[in-house]
């Protein structure tokens, strides 16, 4: 079963769990087929039942025969496929983002009906490593940087990645070793999206010794960065004598003097995202912490709004983030 340097199916989807039922993301690419064919060995040795999914964005002439030839594939593998159409006006910016929440939210929906507790997406390291450099490019903060998890929960399922590791040479040479036809995406080469720009600069960096190991070494230094500030987050917050509501967070401000600055904006941009319109912008969110820490440290009042929360430093010590007020409208 295994081909190259593909581990066998039970060994590699183990980080999934022992779900009952799993559903693929499945496009076509040697990367989603090599998962396919994967799960289908899952399967058949014990795993879960496995239903495939292709979403037909519908961006150019034959991504629905394409679909329909993916559903062919998955019936010589014995498994269910489902073709999911995103429907609606396409947009003239940021395509490529939206076409992407588009489809998670097809294949959420999906999940939910036929109550798969697993998605599985075939993403892997040449995806990982351009995920990288485009967070990279753009300022991300330290969780920006730590990239795609292999594992995520994702309101009542969970998103599980089993190929970062592999990269898609190894992919491409395990579909021909086990005879799975595929598709190459010609939108790969779509100069309208920020991928095909990302190939290109990738191509450049590889020359200058930051290619794809070195940007999945820093991804990986950051996700470990990363899990020690989530966890010295949830021991401070732990620690706290706060009151917490759907659209109201308070504590007393004193015991934050001794956190550091990182700490404090991870425990605002939790908060502000909870209460308010999500999660705000990294350098937003440090104009906003960085008042909020001085009028702590000087036991003084601030007041500040970011993401459609309010957030105050009041006299009497306390940190406080509600829900901001409506904005009023000017009429001329």
């Amino acid at each position: 079963m295994s081909g190259g340097a593909i581990p066998a199916p039970s060994e590699l989807l183990a980080c999934a769990g022992a779900p009952a039922r799993v559903l693929v993301a499945v496009s076509g690419g040697p990367d989603s087929m090599a998962l396919l064919h994967l799960a289908a060995g899952w399967r058949d040795a014990g795993g879960p039942e496995i239903h495939a999914a292709t979403v037909d964005h519908d961006l150019r002439p034959g991504s629905l025969a394409e679909a329909q030839q993916v559903a062919v594939w998955a019936g010589a593998l014995n498994i269910p496929h489902h073709i999911l159409t995103w429907t609606g006006e396409r947009p003239k910016t940021k395509l490529q983002e939206l076409a992407r929440a588009a489809r998670y939210r097809l294949l959420e929906g999906l999940a939910r009906e036929i109550g798969a507790d697993v998605l599985l997406t075939g993403h892997h390291a040449g995806d990982q490593a351009e995920t990288i450099l485009f967070r990279l490019l753009r300022g991300s903060g330290i969780a920006g940087l730590a990239a795609m998890a292999k594992v995520s929960q994702r309101g009542g399922y969970r998103l599980v990645r089993p190929l970062l590791d592999l990269s898609k040479a190894d992919l491409i040479a395990f579909c021909e070793a086990v005879g799975q036809p595929f598709f190459l995406d010609p939108s790969n080469r779509d100069p309208r999206f920020a991928r095909t720009d990302l190939k290109r600069v990738l191509a450049l960096l590889e020359g200058e010794g930051l290619g794809t190991a070195e940007l999945l070494r820093l991804g990986r230094r950051a996700a470990r960065v990363d899990e020690a500030l989530r966890a010295s987050l949830a021991d401070l917050r732990a620690r706290l004598d706060s009151v917490v509501s759907d659209d109201r967070f308070e504590c007393a401000a004193a015991p934050l003097r001794a956190v550091s600055l990182e700490i404090l904006l991870r425990l605002l941009e939790v908060e502000i995202s909870r209460i308010g319109e999500g999660a705000p912008r990294l350098d937003r969110l440090e104009r906003l912490g960085a008042g909020v820490s001085a009028a702590i440290a000087g036991e003084r009042d601030f007041a500040g709004t970011l993401g459609g929360a309010f957030v105050r430093v009041t006299g009497a010590g306390r940190l406080v983030v509600t829900r901001a007020p409506p904005r009023k409208s000017s009429i001329s």
